[in-house]
């Protein structure tokens, strides 16, 4: 195996929640309100520090996409998906886009998403308005 380089990003970002690998910083998420059998998911214009695994066509909530899985290059854990290629026309603007799972990442002040999640469960708050 070869020697790992990792991109050093600077700003508040987005981290591996298992090895804390910075993978995509805070002014390049495009949307936050996507979804996922798993929860709440972020689309982002870039990210770093991930590796891509075999494509592959998934019909998707919006229609059929060609996706791949991308991984912490780090330490391997499956942190989400980028789009490769979107059939519908409305949703080309995907392509070459990842999505972070929120429940695989850490977020930028340091919050574990299932933990805040379970807060505001306990609150009686609805997570909407995003």
């Amino acid at each position: 195996m070869g020697r790992l380089f990792l991109v050093e990003l600077e700003g508040k970002s987005y981290c591996c929640r298992h090895c804390k690998t910075d993978i995509a910083l805070c002014d390049d998420v495009v949307s936050k309100s996507f979804q996922s059998r798993h929860g709440k998911d972020y689309l982002f214009s870039k990210v770093a520090n991930v590796y891509a695994g075999k494509k592959e066509d998934r019909m998707m909530m919006t229609g059929m996409h060609t996706v791949v899985d991308i991984y912490c290059v780090k330490c391997g854990s499956y942190v989400g998906w980028r789009y490769e290629f979107a059939v519908e026309k409305s949703q080309k603007y995907k392509e070459g886009k990842s999505v972070l799972e929120r429940y695989k990442v850490w977020g930028p002040d340091g919050n574990n998403y299932w933990v805040a999640q379970e807060a505001e469960a306990g609150a009686g708050d609805s997570d909407t308005d995003d």
